[in-house]
């Protein structure tokens, strides 16, 4: 296995995915694993130095490392620009590659020049050009795959992701909470905007609410003016980064959260963490993110960029009108690492026959 960085040094959704994917695989019986990428490793895993320094030299560095494997090893890369390539000097060997989403337009959201975007995406196209298979966690991102990186879709699979019951635990709800936890990175993707217009309407039903936004990123100025403009500025707490002690503790405090994102989202695991938390997740119907919640409550699903509703629903849910703790675990509990490493399992072994 081949990531970007991971989760412990570089916290982040396909850095989290990577990393608890590599455990539950090193835990399995008769699979042999290992795994590299950025920063400080998990378990056995292997470090290819420490994060920052240019993107270019990074992936020299990843694309140079390319010890001697089994001659039936099975290449899975995370991150399209780090990693070893499929042919070697041993031969070639099975790559499976996963898409955890559009770099190229994640770039151009971010604000990225349109040269450097179409930049990316030729490098990503010549990433993923060969592979034997290519993983995504939703039929979203299946569709965007298929149409804008041009992949057959017979060789796509869509594996949902797990969620780590173990670090994720229930608690009852304090009878007087009335704090919604936002856990986002500060991209305007993230949709981070549209939940601080909707606040003041929540603050309208529900006067003694308090948000607290979880994250940091190149949007968080401007959150942070934002919330002071809005004159609810006082209900509104930044946590900044939170390790996942401080986090497990706000899940403790909190009602219920909110995932408001508008564009690219892939699955939205954060939701899942939520929901082994114990935690309704009020979500958009951006990407995969109504996956997470479909099974449990659709009426948990908002339009991506509604204000309205989005604070209707989350008014609602502050009002008792959502899946309680015990519903919420039982849906986390069906999308447990063990069932997407079984699924793994199965890719590599349909590979290797």
């Amino acid at each position: 296995m081949t990531g970007s960085e991971w989760f412990a040094t570089v916290p982040g959704g396909l850095n989290r995915y990577f990393t608890d994917l590599y455990r539950a695989l090193h835990r399995w019986p008769d699979v042999e694993v290992s795994a590299a990428a950025f920063g400080n490793p998990e378990l056995d895993g292997q470090s290819w130095g420490p994060v920052g320094g240019s993107t270019l030299r990074r992936a020299w560095i990843a694309f140079q490392d390319c010890p001697v494997l089994p001659r039936d090893a099975i290449i899975d890369r995370h991150f399209g620009l780090y990693g070893r390539p499929a042919r070697g000097r041993q031969g070639r060997h099975p790559l499976v590659v996963h898409f955890h989403g559009p770099w190229a337009a994640e770039s151009l959201m971010a604000g990225s020049g349109k040269v450097a975007a179409r930049t990316k995406y030729l490098i990503e196209r010549i990433r993923y050009a060969g592979a034997d298979r290519y993983v995504v966690l939703s039929s979203h991102f299946r569709d965007v795959l298929t149409h804008s990186y041009r992949v057959p879709e017979k060789c796509i699979r869509v594996v949902p992701p797990g969620v780590d019951l173990d670090r994720f635990r229930t608690s009852v709800v304090p009878g007087s909470s009335g704090t919604v936890l936002c856990v986002r990175r500060l991209e305007r993707r993230m949709g981070v905007h549209i939940l601080l217009r909707a606040w003041p309407d929540v603050l309208a039903a529900h006067p003694d609410a308090r948000l607290v936004i979880v994250g940091t990123g190149s949007e968080e100025a401007a959150l942070r003016a934002q919330a002071a403009r809005s004159g609810a500025g006082s209900s509104i707490t930044f946590e900044g980064h939170v390790d996942d002690a401080r986090l497990s503790r706000l899940y403790e405090e909190a009602a219920l959260t909110v995932v408001p994102s508008v564009a690219l989202e892939g699955f939205g695991l954060i939701a899942l963490e939520s929901l082994a938390a114990g935690r309704a997740p009020v979500v958009t119907d951006c990407g995969g993110l109504p996956d997470a919640v479909r099974g449990l409550d659709a009426s948990l699903i908002v339009p991506a960029g509604d204000c309205e509703a989005l604070a209707d629903r989350v008014a609602a849910a502050l009002s008792g009108r959502a899946p309680g703790l015990l519903q919420c675990r039982a849906h986390a509990e069906t999308f447990s690492w063990l069932a997407a490493a079984q699924r793994h399992i199965a890719l590599y072994e349909e590979l290797a026959s």
